[in-house]
């Protein structure tokens, strides 16, 4: 049996007792125990504030830079190694792995080629300088400096290296030591990354700290200077937002929750399309990629009334081409979900849409032994039901809501969702798109339009990219992530510098150039 280890205080620790389970999502073998039982959390805390601020903050934005380039190519040259841990662990096949992995490299590399240019001073300058005075004698200038504390990031099960590295390489850049916690239930990956940046020696000893386990008493030891990112379900991220020591002390904390993200088909696409193509595409893409275990996946599926058999039929169709089995095996695109309880909870939520939808295809019926849910598709009988707009499935499942065709009807239906991450939408009619984007704006984080003249182009609508925000309002968890230098925000402290323009311009102002 594999013991996995936290790396803190500049040593691994195993933990005491059996804690928490690991398995194999394809066979339910248990592959790996871990905890942090006996783990002082204080110390983990003062070890990033006393030893990896200082030494963080004493690198310059280029250094740092370099330094993310540099473990970005360190964990890549351990790329199939990690591919073959998110099968053992999160039943990925080999493309969801290179998603996650792959996403987590990149990630890295990005905020390497954001910070590259930013200089060598120990601050960034945020926008231009204003008269304060009746001359410009008294002056004043926004900057951002690295606040004094420790980043904590509390990570999901779905992707344990993107959804780490994501939150590390903006809090590095930053100048700010990040303390990870994995979700233990996927946690190999994350481990084993872990395992490498250490071993690596490129990131300052403190800068780096990783908890295998449960986070114990950690949010009680954090101070006003120091922050929590957490990627999970709204009713822990709201427990985390209410914990008593946090509230106390106004400890930032950025959440990513639930969110029931839509595809909207614009009544103008006609079926022989490259939009239309597109449409499917993404949608089957969004529902078996990672077994359906992203937070960006489309849940409701807004079609017009008139054309919801065609799309169910096309869409069941489309769905038909991806093969589900172990993922280990070459031509598998479809694994199991990531564990029993996520397997158990998948069905559940198939049960309770199916009182107010029809299924398509798949159902709760196990299609072979282990944690796997065929893709479903469900059409609903009344799009006002209330638990469409409010039950996110978090698997291989999505619901066909019909609608009028309205533009603004669909945006009404989609903020339903009180709050989303993505809304995807598909039309060629750029008057019926900006209404629509105009109505969708205040619920979503993100809006992404498909056309025939992107089609060729696009990006998948489920994919985060490093240079646009991640995050959304409401239930989505009111917060927001990555957006290129926007990223480094939430790590950072804006301060007002006011006085003399002469010193305050050259200082502290824009550089020449």
């Amino acid at each position: 049996m594999q013991i996995l280890d936290s790396y803190v205080c500049g040593a691994w620790k195993a933990g005491a007792g059996e804690g928490a389970e690991l398995t194999n999502p394809t066979s339910g073998e248990t592959i790996a125990r871990t905890s942090t039982k006996g783990v002082d959390m204080g110390a983990v805390v003062r070890h990033a504030r006393d030893v990896g601020g200082p030494a963080l903050r004493a690198l310059t934005f280029e250094q740092r830079a370099a330094m993310l380039k540099a473990v970005s190519a360190a964990i890549h040259a351990h790329r199939d190694e990690l591919l073959d841990l998110a099968a053992a662990n999160g039943g990925n096949t080999r493309g969801d792995g290179k998603f996650d992995v792959d996403g987590a490299t990149g990630t890295l590399a990005a905020y390497a080629s954001f910070g590259k240019s930013l200089g060598d001073r120990p601050f960034l300058v945020d926008g231009e300088g204003l008269q304060l005075g009746r001359t410009a004698r008294f002056w004043g200038q926004h900057i951002r400096v690295p606040r004094r504390g420790v980043a904590v990031h509390i990570n999901a099960y779905n992707f344990p290296a993107w959804g780490m590295l994501e939150k590390a390489a903006a809090a590095w850049l930053a100048g700010v030591p990040v303390i990870e916690k994995p979700a233990a239930a996927t946690a190999l990956v994350a481990w084993r990354i872990a395992h490498i940046i250490v071993e690596s020696g490129l990131v300052p000893e403190g800068g780096f700290q990783f908890l295998c386990g449960s986070a114990g008493d950690l949010l009680d030891h954090l101070r006003g200077q120091d922050c929590v990112a957490f990627t999970g379900s709204a009713t822990t991220g709201a427990l985390i937002r209410g914990t008593p020591n946090l509230v106390e002390h106004n400890v930032r904390v950025n959440v990513e929750a639930d969110s029931l993200n839509s595809a909207i088909l614009a009544p103008d696409v006609d079926s022989g399309s490259e939009t239309y193509g597109l449409f499917l595409s993404n949608v089957a893409l969004d529902m078996t990629q990672k077994a359906g275990q992203k937070c960006t996946a489309a849940r409701r599926i807004f079609v017009p009334r008139e054309r919801v058999a065609e799309v169910g039929q096309d869409l069941v169709a489309e769905l038909a081409r991806v093969p589900l089995g172990d993922p280990a095996e070459n031509g598998v695109r479809l694994g199991p979900v990531a564990h029993a309880r996520q397997h158990a909870d998948v069905i559940a939520g198939i049960q309770k849409l199916s009182a107010v939808a029809d299924i398509l295809t798949g159902g709760t019926e196990a299609p072979r032994a282990g944690c796997f849910v065929s893709p479903t598709l469900l059409v609903a009988k009344d799009t006002n039901e209330a638990v469409l707009h409010e039950l996110e499935v978090f698997g291989p499942v999505a619901t066909i809501l019909p609608y009028g065709g309205d533009a603004d009807e669909a945006a009404e239906l989609a903020a339903r969702g009180e709050g989303s991450l993505v809304c995807s939408v598909y039309s060629n009619d750029a008057d019926w798109t900006e209404r629509i984007v105009l109505g969708l704006a205040p619920y979503h984080g993100r809006v992404w339009l498909g056309s025939d003249k992107s089609a060729e182009q696009s990006l998948p609508p489920g994919m985060v990219l490093p240079g646009m925000v991640h995050g959304g309002p409401g239930r989505a968890g009111g917060g927001e992530e990555l957006g290129g230098l926007r990223g480094l925000e939430f790590y950072t402290q804006r301060v007002a510098i006011q006085g003399f323009k002469g010193l305050v311009e050259a200082r502290f102002g824009q550089p020449p150039g």
